[in-house]
Formats: structure tokens, C-alpha cells, sequence
């Protein structure tokens, strides 16, 4: 009976390892590692064009072999939407984004999206959040979740 349960806890620390590169090994005892995970950016909306700027980084203190970004859109996109080679469709209107490696305190990583919406609109809603972070914890997720007002002026807003 005990092998047997050393066994299956081996698997299931193969299956975590696998379904989460970058997490720490699942053994019994071990720590997930903190990194703060940061999104900033900037976001412009001009005759229907949304151009979007998203900075990703790690302020430590472990380094992150990869992590994802959700970025989410209050308007429906218009169809033929090529995406960076980092990023997919996970809905109509959300898209994840492969940042790549994020070192601690390192240079962030950028991810550039341009789109277009289905219809003329006065503004639309982004919101930026961690999807995925590689199994570290995150004690300040506050800097790495935004709701993005763009109104259709143009001029890039911040966040």
C-alpha cells in the first residue's frame, strides 16, 4: 500500500511538472517561489484601431521561465485578427500572450497587438491580468491587474 502511494504521488508531481513549465518540482515539502509579476502599458483607439503596448516583467525575487498575459476586450474584434506568434485566441474578445522569460529585476518583455472593432465605438475596456505565472506567488497582484478605459481620441492612455 505504500509504494502504491508513493507512486501515485509521483505521478501527480510528474503531471504539475509537465502541465506548468516553469513551476517549482511538486515534491513533498517544497515552496512555490515569489516573483511580482508586473503588467504596464499603453493602449490607443482611433477610427475603430486599437494599437496595444503591454510590458511584462518580474520584480523578484525569482526569476519566471514564462508566464501568460489575459488581455480581455469590452468590444467585439473584428475578424481576420493576426496575433503575434506569442499570442492565441481564447475567445471572441480575450487573448492570451506568451511573455517568454521574465528575470528578476531584469528587462520586462514587450508584446505588441494591433486590432480592429467590428463597429465604430467611442471608447472600449481592456483588461490586463496575469493568466498564468509559472507557479510562483504573487503578493502584490495589484500591479499586475488593470482595466484600461481607451476612449477613441487617439491618444494613448497609460497604465
Amino acid at each position: 500500500m505504500a509504494v502504491m502511494h508513493r507512486t501515485l504521488l509521483a505521478a501527480g508531481a510528474t503531471v504539475v511538472m509537465v502541465a506548468g513549465t516553469g513551476a517549482v518540482n511538486a515534491g513533498a515539502g517544497m515552496v512555490a517561489p515569489q516573483a511580482d509579476v508586473a503588467h504596464h502599458g499603453r493602449a490607443a483607439l482611433s477610427e475603430g484601431r486599437l494599437a496595444l503596448s503591454v510590458e511584462s516583467g518580474s520584480q523578484g525575487p525569482a526569476d519566471l521561465e514564462n508566464a501568460t498575459v489575459r488581455l480581455a476586450f469590452s468590444t467585439p474584434l473584428a475578424g481576420g485578427r493576426e496575433l503575434p506568434s506569442s499570442c492565441l485566441w481564447s475567445g471572441e474578445t480575450v487573448v492570451l500572450c506568451a511573455t517568454g522569460p521574465l528575470r528578476a529585476g531584469g528587462a520586462s518583455r514587450r508584446t505588441v497587438i494591433e486590432l480592429r472593432t467590428e463597429e465604430s465605438t467611442d471608447e472600449l475596456t481592456v483588461t490586463v491580468r496575469t493568466h498564468w505565472n509559472g507557479g510562483a506567488v504573487d503578493k502584490h497582484p495589484e500591479n499586475n491587474e488593470h482595466e484600461v478605459l481607451v476612449p477613441a481620441s487617439g491618444e494613448p492612455t497609460v497604465f
